[in-house]
């Protein structure tokens, strides 16, 4: 059993009436807010509030789920380091660790991943949605709309019908849990499949394993005695893993809102996360990589890239990251998983320009100074091309992974009981008042 941890005080003198607050930090530098609210420092005796753009200092929840250290560059998922999981562990074993707690046991594993199978089948209504998309869309779209709709095919999900305590209960929450771990893959599938012209699959292979399957829903193009390669599948399976879970990232922390303010469903609430993942500054930023790599083109102009970028102050994408001040330790896994699947595949040109400008920068005091390393996006382009997946799919791969984490911390924020609405306050700087005249 984890020792308590340990609150010591952080005293606030007023020197304008005297008085003298005490509030209790934890041993990350946490305060409740309610303990603000008691300075009545302010005009309109409210208490103080926090202006914290961006939310840098602001822990809207507790959690059990990660945890981040990134001065050191730690992740563990319930404890574990994610080195190990990485290494000894599968997507879907981590998943269940991630929703429920602790690992499984084999008949616990077993079962869980025949639930999930069985889910992976697709109303033939929502294969014809997928075929009315555009094909020329973006898939991070069309990804998101079959998320949304998933709710239709789901009534007893739905809080306006099944009634506002449904998520109660731990059955419940897991029934939906499955319902879309088994749905993500296949609606990726499927959209892949519309998007070059072909008819989806409305059951996938289920003699497969869950990375198996995604690569044969996006390799076979009709060819049902095709097999996944064993090496690639389970290199896919360990970028899942790498990805599956990071706190309150922007899918998690889109989720949590949408769930936790408005009380949606949670389909809408994981399509609404999903969704928030794909911008350039976040897991966008694996196709920005490789436009950026492309651009540079050889070794020969790596020197000369990085000094207009220092010269022009621009941001480098798959360089530096909100949390981590040293290297992202899913940077280096990847790297690590990349060679092996390059001994296998073959590698890429780009992989030497990649490897150049890592190196460069890593030995550069500009970005040393600045704390900017390599981030998880960096040479994740390079591997899911080199497994065979299409750039525009990138976004969608990683939402796949990500979902097992959006849904713990969904089932997670449903049992906490000091879970409220999410409603952040502004700092108001417009005028006090103003009458309306013409």
């Amino acid at each position: 059993m984890a020792a308590p941890s340990q609150s010591r005080k952080l005293r606030i003198i007023d020197h304008r009436t005297g008085l003298t607050y005490e509030m209790d930090v934890c041993e990350r530098g946490c305060l409740k807010s309610s303990d603000f609210s008691k300075i009545k420092a302010g005009g309109d005796g409210k208490g103080l509030k926090l202006y914290d753009p961006g939310f840098v200092h602001t822990a809207p929840v507790k959690s059990t789920i990660a945890f981040i250290d990134g001065r050191n560059g730690i992740l563990r998922y319930r404890g574990y380091p994610v080195e190990e999981l990485a290494e000894r562990s599968t997507y879907l074993e981590v998943a269940y660790l991630l929703c429920k707690g602790n690992l499984p046991t084999k008949s616990q594993l077993s079962e869980w991943e025949a639930a999930i199978q069985r889910q992976s089948s697709m109303p033939e209504e929502l294969l014809a949605l997928i075929g009315a998309l555009p094909r020329d869309s973006h898939p991070k779209q069309n990804f998101a709309t079959a998320l949304y709709a998933l709710i239709s095919f789901n009534p007893d999900a739905n809080p306006l019908v099944a009634g506002h305590d449904l998520y109660k209960t731990e059955a419940a929450q897991n029934l939906h849990i499955i319902r879309i771990m088994g749905k993500a893959a296949s609606l990726a599938g499927a959209i892949y499949v519309h998007m070059e012209g072909q008819k989806p699959i409305q059951n996938p292979n289920n003699s497969l394993n869950f990375s198996e399957m995604i690569l044969y829903m996006f390799q076979s193009m009709g060819d049902q005695d095709f097999k996944p390669n064993p090496a690639l599948a389970k290199a896919l399976d360990v970028i899942f893993v790498i990805l599956a879970e990071h706190e309150l990232g922007t899918a998690t922390a889109a989720t949590l809102h949408l769930a936790s303010s408005s009380g949606v469903d949670v389909y809408t609430a994981i399509a609404g996360g999903t969704s928030a993942l794909s911008g350039p500054n976040d897991i966008g930023a694996v196709e920005a990589v490789l436009d950026m790599l492309n651009e540079i083109g050889s070794i020969e102009n790596v020197a000369f890239y990085i000094e207009e970028a220092k010269k022009s102050n621009t941001k480098l994408p798959g360089i530096g990251h909100r949390v981590y001040k040293t290297y992202d330790p899913r940077a280096k896994l990847i790297q690590k998983l990349a060679e092996e699947v390059y001994d296998v595949v073959g590698k890429d040109p780009l992989v030497e320009v990649a490897a150049a400008l890592e190196n460069a920068i890593i030995a550069d005091e500009y970005f040393i100074n600045r704390k900017l390393y390599p981030n998880a996006t960096f040479h994740l382009g390079l591997l899911l091309r080199a497994l065979g997946f299409p750039k525009q799919f990138f976004v969608v791969l990683v939402s796949i992974a990500r979902i097992a984490g959006q849904l713990a911390h969904w089932k997670e924020s449903m049992n906490d009981p000091s879970t409220r609405l999410m409603r952040p306050q502004q700092w108001y700087t417009g005028q006090r008042l103003r009458h309306y005249s013409k």
